[in-house]
C-alpha cells in the first residue's frame, strides 16, 4: 500500500475535533477512560513537551469530556465522547457458575469445530494463548473443587454413608463459589464471557448490539456537520470490529453535504477472532467495503508486545475479503519495545492485559504514535500520516476459511 494521500488541501490543521471512543468488551463505567486519559495525557505532555487541559463535556451523549491541547504551536479543542455498550456487556456476564461452564464448551465447539481456533492459532500465538487460558483455567478450578468433593465425601462416608455424597457435592460448589469471588484477580470467567459473546451467533451481532451499533451511527453521523474539522473514530480491542461496521453503514448510506473529515483509528484489534466465525459474514462485508473507499483514512495500531491482540495482521488480508483496489487500513506498529525504556518494558512485559491498554498510555520513548497528539493535536489523522509506510512485518496472508460476505 502507498503512503497516505487523502487530499491535496494544504490546510490540514484541526482547531475543533470530535472523538468517538468505542471501548471493548469491558463492564466497568465509561469514567475510567476519562481518568485514564487525564492520568496518562498528563504525562505523556510532560515527556513531550506539551499541554493538555480536561474540563467537562461540552457536547451531548451520555459520558465524555473537553480536552484543549497545546501542541506544535497551535491549540486544538477536542470533545471525546464514550461511545458506551457497557451495560449489554454486563448483562451477558450476568450467568451463573453452571451456565458460564455450558458457555465455555459452546464456545469451545464453535472455534474447534468451525475450525477457526487452528486457523487463528497460525496467525499469533498470543491471543490463542489468551483464548485458551479462561478454559484452562476453569476446568482446572473444575477439577480441583471434584478432587477435593470426592476427598472429603470419601471421609464423610466412613462416618455417615448416606451423606458423603451431599458433603462431596457441597464442597464442589462451595469452591466454585469462591473460585467465582475471586476472579477479579485471574479474570477467568470475564474472557470466557468475552469470547462467548463474539461466539453465540457464529459471528453475527446479537441483536441488541446491532439496535446499540445504530445509535452509535447516528451520533457519528451528526458530529460530521456540526463544525468540527475532523471526526476521529477510535476503536480498541472488541471495539475495532464495531467501530469498522459503524462506520461501513454510515458510507454507505452517503456522507452529509461539507461534512467533516473522518477518521478511524484501530488500536489492539481482534477482529480475526470475530470474522473467522462461519456466520461473521457482516462484518466480512464491512470489511471488504471500507478497506476500499477513499471518504475516510484508516490507520490500525498494533505491537507484537500485546499479547492480546493480533499484532500486525492485517484484518482485511488475513480474513481474505481484501478486494482490488484495497485502500486501508495502514497497518503500523506501536513498538513497545522500541517506545518504552527497558524499564519501563519490564516493569510492564508480564502484565497482559495493562500492554493491552498501552495505546491509550503514555510511552517514555515516544514515536510516531501518540494518543494524546492524534486525539488532540492540530494534525488530522491523515496528514499526521500521509508519509508512513505500513510496517513491514504486518502479516497479510488470507487464513480464514469463511470469506463469504453479506
Amino acid at each position: 500500500m502507498e503512503p497516505i494521500s487523502q487530499s491535496d488541501n494544504a490546510d490540514q490543521r484541526v482547531h475543533r475535533r470530535r472523538v468517538f471512543y468505542i471501548p471493548g468488551y469491558d463492564p466497568i463505567h465509561p469514567r475510567r477512560y476519562r481518568e485514564l486519559y487525564r492520568k496518562e495525557g498528563q504525562e505523556q505532555a510532560r515527556i513531550s513537551g506539551y499541554k493538555l487541559d480536561l474540563k467537562p463535556k461540552k457536547t451531548g451523549g451520555p459520558y465524555g469530556w473537553h480536552v484543549t491541547g497545546s501542541i506544535d504551536c497551535a491549540v486544538t479543542e477536542a470533545d471525546v465522547e464514550v461511545l458506551v455498550w457497557a451495560d449489554i456487556v454486563k448483562t451477558s456476564m450476568a450467568r451463573g457458575i453452571a451456565a458460564t461452564y455450558l458457555q465455555l464448551m459452546r464456545t469451545a465447539y464453535a472455534y474447534i469445530g468451525s475450525g477457526a481456533l487452528f486457523r487463528l492459532a497460525g496467525l499469533r500465538k498470543g491471543p490463542m494463548i489468551a483464548a485458551l487460558y479462561p478454559i484452562v483455567f476453569l476446568l482446572t478450578q473444575l477439577l480441583i473443587a471434584c478432587l477435593a468433593g470426592w476427598g472429603i465425601g470419601e471421609v464423610v462416608s466412613l462416618v455417615h454413608p448416606a451423606l458423603g455424597w451431599a458433603a462431596g457435592l457441597g464442597v464442589v460448589w462451595a469452591m466454585l463459589r469462591a473460585f467465582k469471588r475471586w476472579d477479579n484477580k485471574v479474570f477467568a470467567y470475564y474472557l470466557m464471557h468475552d469470547y462467548a459473546y463474539s461466539a453465540q451467533a457464529g459471528g453475527a451481532n446479537p441483536p441488541e448490539l446491532e439496535a446499540r451499533m445504530t445509535a452509535f451511527r447516528l451520533s457519528i453521523r451528526n458530529a460530521l456537520t456540526a463544525g468540527f474539522d475532523e471526526v476521529l473514530v477510535v476503536g480498541h480491542s472488541s471495539g475495532a470490529h464495531l467501530a469498522v461496521s459503524i462506520l461501513a453503514d454510515l458510507l454507505r448510506e452517503g456522507l452529509p453535504k461539507d461534512a467533516a473529515r473522518l477518521a478511524l483509528l484501530t488500536l489492539g484489534q481482534v477482529v480475526p477472532m470475530v470474522s473467522f466465525l462461519p456466520q461473521a459474514k457482516r462484518l466480512r462485508g464491512d470489511l471488504r467495503y471500507l478497506s476500499a473507499q477513499d471518504a475516510l483514512v484508516w490507520v490500525d495500531v498494533t505491537a507484537p508486545g500485546d499479547g492480546c491482540a493480533f499484532a500486525l495482521c492485517d484484518p482485511v488480508a488475513v480474513t481474505g475479503v481484501a478486494p482490488p483496489d484495497k485502500l486501508w487500513p495502514l497497518v503500523i506498529s506501536a513498538a513497545f519495545t522500541q517506545t518504552l525504556s527497558p524499564e519501563r518494558w519490564k516493569e510492564l512485559r508480564w502484565k497482559f492485559f495493562r500492554l493491552h491498554f498501552q495505546y491509550l498510555c503514555a510511552f517514555d520513548r515516544p514515536g510516531d504514535y501518540d494518543y494524546f497528539q492524534i486525539t488532540a493535536g492540530p494534525r488530522t489523522l491523515a496528514d499526521r500520516y500521509r508519509t508512513r509506510v505500513p510496517s513491514k512485518s504486518r502479516i497479510t496472508r488470507p487464513a480464514s476459511g469463511y470469506r463469504d460476505v453479506v
